[in-house]
């Protein structure tokens, strides 16, 4: 009996890898490349040796500002002032009180002044009291006497005695205040009141006469 054993042919390894070769070429090939590119690289040229150079460091430090003049001294205290002790005013002599001026009553004047010192009272009457004759009621009726509007508002009251002078016909010739109220503007409205009244005159002989008489005027509230 005939014995077979299976061979390789040469053309089924040429068809396989032959990775032993491929290696080695890769291997030549790298070593040629690495070879060509060490023959174009450039020369360096020679390292010269850097001499050794003292290097000297200057560090400017500025001055330190110049100190700050002293303050001046101050002032000296001026002088204590001598106090002089002043004696004190003596007080002048005060003048005598000026008399006070007579009543007028011509020139009209808001402003009470201070009357003369009152004459002694006439004795108090409850009606007009007229020496030697009467006030005519007539008149009195007619020409009342008005209360001051000024004096009536601030409450003023008083009593005024006017003196008239009348003739023999009971006509009022002159009245003065005899007694003052210390208002003005009372005594002012008395007197205007009572020369527009007149007299029932007295008698002597059953004759009329003229005479003197004091009217006693009172302001009430």
């Amino acid at each position: 009996m005939t014995q077979y054993s299976p061979r390789t042919s040469r053309n089924d390894e040429d068809e396989g890898l032959n990775w032993a070769r491929i290696a080695g070429f890769t291997l030549v090939v790298a070593v040629h490349v690495a070879a060509l590119m060490l023959l174009m690289a450039p020369v360096a040229p020679p390292t010269i040796a850097q001499e050794d150079t003292d290097v000297t460091r200057v560090v400017i430090i500025e001055p330190p500002p110049p100190p700050p003049p002293p303050p001046p001294p101050p002032p000296e205290p001026p002088p204590p002032q001598e106090i002089r002790q002043l004696a004190p005013p003596q007080p002048s002599p005060l003048p005598p009180p000026p008399e006070d001026p007579p009543v007028v009553f011509d020139d009209p004047s808001p402003i009470d002044t201070p009357a003369p010192p009152p004459a002694p009272p006439a004795p108090p009457a409850a009606q007009p009291d007229i020496a030697g004759g009467e006030v005519d009621a007539s008149t009195r009726s007619q020409f009342p006497i008005q209360y001051p509007p000024a004096a009536a508002r601030s409450g003023i009251t008083g009593t005024v005695i006017v003196q008239v002078t009348y003739d023999a016909s009971g006509r009022i010739t002159d009245a003065t205040i005899f007694r003052s109220s210390r208002n003005r503007d009372l005594d002012r409205a008395a007197l205007q009141g009572v020369r527009r009244w007149t007299v029932n005159p007295g008698r002597r002989n059953g004759q009329a006469v003229g005479g003197v008489a004091n009217v006693t005027v009172d302001f009430t509230l």
